[in-house]
């Protein structure tokens, strides 16, 4: 379960890491983005999806060029999260970029953020993009879960595509697992392509037989 308070320490710390300790309080801005992330519509994309991505950045850091900047992507990643719209990481860069120069944020931080946001409708970073490979590693981590904790994922991305057909969603969910495992890579960061790789493809192989006829 996660905790809306550690949370909202998170982003105090981020907020703070990336433009100084002066500046508007943290903490309204903090509790928007909570208030988001808690929308009835979620089922995936929750407080947890949140914590979790924010916990892979952690494990990452290291081989980001700025890890404050990639943490605030994380918390606008999916900031805006409507399950049958398409522009989601649109609209969400865009808020991004609305919201931090308002708490203190420069421009070019701002504007990297929102780059990074938008990054996610692909998880395709260019080589050498240290940001952008920590952001859709740690995004895509849940990939390389436990069997059980892979399944709980499946079931939370089917339940925020209730209004989608049985058929069509197997269709379109199998489609989207072939294109993942014809990648050359999943992972870019040098962690993730030795801890993630091998059990994220075990994962996306054994999901797309299930759906298979």
């Amino acid at each position: 379960m996660a905790d809306p308070d550690a949370l909202r320490a998170r982003f105090r710390r981020t907020l703070e890491g990336a433009r100084g300790p002066s500046g508007p309080d943290p903490d309204p801005y903090a509790d928007n983005l909570l208030t988001r992330w808690q929308e009835p519509q979620r089922r995936y994309h929750t407080l947890t999806h949140l914590t979790v991505v924010l916990d892979h950045v952690d494990v990452l850091e290291k081989y980001a060029d700025d890890p404050d900047v990639v943490r605030l992507a994380a918390w606008f990643h999916d900031a805006v999260y409507l399950p049958d719209r398409s522009e989601n990481e649109e609209r969400s860069a865009r808020l991004a970029e609305r919201a931090l120069p308002e708490a203190g944020v420069s421009e070019a931080k701002t504007a990297e953020v929102a780059r990074l946001v938008r990054l996610t409708v692909t998880h395709d970073p260019a080589e050498g993009d240290r940001d952008g490979e920590v952001l859709c590693d740690a995004d895509l981590a849940i990939l390389a879960a436990s069997p059980q904790t892979y399944a709980a994922y499946t079931a939370a991305v089917r339940e925020e595509y209730g209004f989608v057909p049985s058929d069509a969603f197997r269709e379109g969910r199998a489609a989207v697992l072939r294109q993942l495992l014809e990648l050359p890579r999943l992972f870019r960061t040098p962690y993730g392509q030795a801890e993630w790789e091998a059990t994220a493809r075990y994962n996306l192989a054994a999901e797309l037989e299930i759906l298979s006829p």
